[in-house]
């Protein structure tokens, strides 16, 4: 049976060479490089190298304390850091002062004026034939007042489109916070996956230690190869390499995870006390009914749809007249001062028709229509992707509760076959192959087992987003 350690070591001899040659570079390169100083030219090392080189600061010092955070921590500082849901909270509130205003249209409305004017007025006197010198002041003031006693149906039309309007704005600011959520809890997950991947790397490094400590030892004593302990050293490396990788996966999520918090730097996620799968609270049609129900998605989508059928209300309204009831109070004085001065009062009630406005008014109808018709189809849409949204996340939820299961099982048996294969091994009775690929059976059910138990918190946390609450 051929393993993947097996086929790589088949097709490289060369890299089990380059290991031993690497090897015994460490031991040579030293003694070579202390020898070789003194013919390195006074011009390329100056004899105040050696003393600047401890003034340099030291790095570990220098860098700045790593932030850990909870899975409620993180949830929250992501709320008040998300751009989007920031944006949402805007349109929230200009939905509201949108709402307002078109309340605003039911009432009158009010506005006073006020104005002087000064100049001077020379004139011939007829008799003297002087000129005599004069002014020509005038003082001025006045309240207005407007209703509109009927639009067609206008008004009520813009007040549904702003009342529809403003609850998909809170729809849309729940489906934001949902998704910053799921976003965050994501990073958080993938922050403690490779966390326990780089937990796996270290217990396979400690187990390829022992197992080149036990190939050195049998080939001291005659009862095994060289070979043997080359390819546990180039396990060795692997593992290292290994360990590597799941450092740069961890810092790469950590940066993820600051980036989402507010932070500059990378952020470590606190452990969690449970990763358990935990059983969904209702039966998955009942679930399903529920958030096609009340799915901030489809919530949304209801509303945008109410909203367009208000504006094609709103753009019939414009084939009816309307009819404006306006009354105002005038001040008039030439001299600076309330008293005296002449007054005046007038109340006018007046009808509006266009009969021809070059069509504008078919075209609002048209555009109206058509955007109520495609609300329709965006509702319906939006339905079918929440229910198939959710029986998605359940199947996944299912699937990684037996992974996880699985898993378990498979670390068990991994682990008791690697004792078995390490003590044939330490007795002769096995080769170093064998003991190899039964541990790279361990490592990769311990692997699976981190997987599957955060793909099932991922999933958990999918399901809880479309629903827009937790379950």
């Amino acid at each position: 049976m051929k393993t993947p350690q097996t086929a790589w070591f088949k097709k490289r001899p060369h890299r089990v060479t380059a290991l031993a040659l690497g090897f015994l570079g460490l031991v040579t390169v030293p003694g070579v490089g202390l020898a070789q100083e003194p013919a390195q030219p006074p011009a390329q090392q100056p004899p105040q190298a050696a003393q600047a080189q401890p003034a340099a600061p030291a790095q570990p010092e220098a860098r700045r304390p790593v932030v850990s955070v909870t899975l409620e921590e993180a949830i929250a500082r992501a709320l008040k850091t998300s751009p989007q849901v920031a944006q949402a909270a805007g349109t929230v509130t200009t939905s509201e002062a949108a709402e307002r205003s078109a309340f605003g249209a039911y009432l009158p409305s009010l506005s006073a004026n006020a104005s002087s004017s000064l100049a001077s007025s020379n004139r011939l006197d007829p008799e003297t034939g002087a000129v005599v010198s004069g002014s020509n002041d005038t003082y001025s003031a006045g309240l207005s007042a407007g209703w509109d006693v009927f639009t067609g149906g206008q008004r009520g039309a813009n007040r549904r489109q702003a009342q529809a309007q403003s609850n998909s704005a809170e729809a849309q600011l729940t489906a934001q916070q949902s998704s910053a959520v799921l976003d965050v809890q994501r990073s958080f997950y993938e922050v403690l996956r490779a966390e326990g991947l780089e937990e796996v790397a270290k217990s396979r490094i400690e187990r390829a230690k022992q197992n080149a400590e036990a190939a050195e030892r049998r080939l001291a004593v005659g009862s095994a190869t060289r070979s043997d302990v080359l390819r546990s050293k180039l396990d060795l490396t692997t593992a290292r390499e290994a360990l590597l990788t799941a450092e740069t996966q961890c810092r790469s999520a950590s940066l993820g995870l600051g980036r989402l918090i507010g932070e500059d730097g990378p952020v470590e996620a606190k452990p969690l006390d449970n990763l358990e799968p935990k059983p969904v609270p209702l039966t998955e049609e009942a679930l399903v009914n529920e958030i096609e129900a009340r799915a901030p998605s489809v919530l949304a989508a209801a509303a945008n749809l109410r909203a367009s059928e208000a504006g094609v209300g709103s753009a019939k309204s414009e084939y009816l007249p309307t009819v404006r009831l306006s009354a105002g109070y005038d001040w008039f004085n030439q001299d600076l001062g309330f008293a005296g001065g002449r007054t005046s009062w007038s109340v006018r009630l007046g009808l509006s028709y266009p009969i021809f406005d070059g069509f504008l008014r078919e075209e609002r109808v048209v555009r109206a229509r058509t955007q109520a018709s495609v609300s329709q189809t965006q509702l319906a849409d939006t339905r079918r992707a929440v229910r198939s949204g959710v029986g998605q996340s359940l199947s996944q939820i299912r699937l990684s509760s037996e992974r996880i299961n699985f898993a378990k099982e498979s670390v068990e048996v991994a682990k008791e076959d690697l004792k078995v294969q390490q003590e044939r091994y330490r007795l002769g009775a096995t080769t170093i192959l064998e003991l190899l690929t039964s541990q790279e059976s361990l490592v990769q059910a311990e692997t699976d087992l981190v997987a599957a138990r955060f793909d099932y918190q991922i999933a958990r946390a999918e399901l809880e987003a479309l629903a827009g609450r937790p379950l």
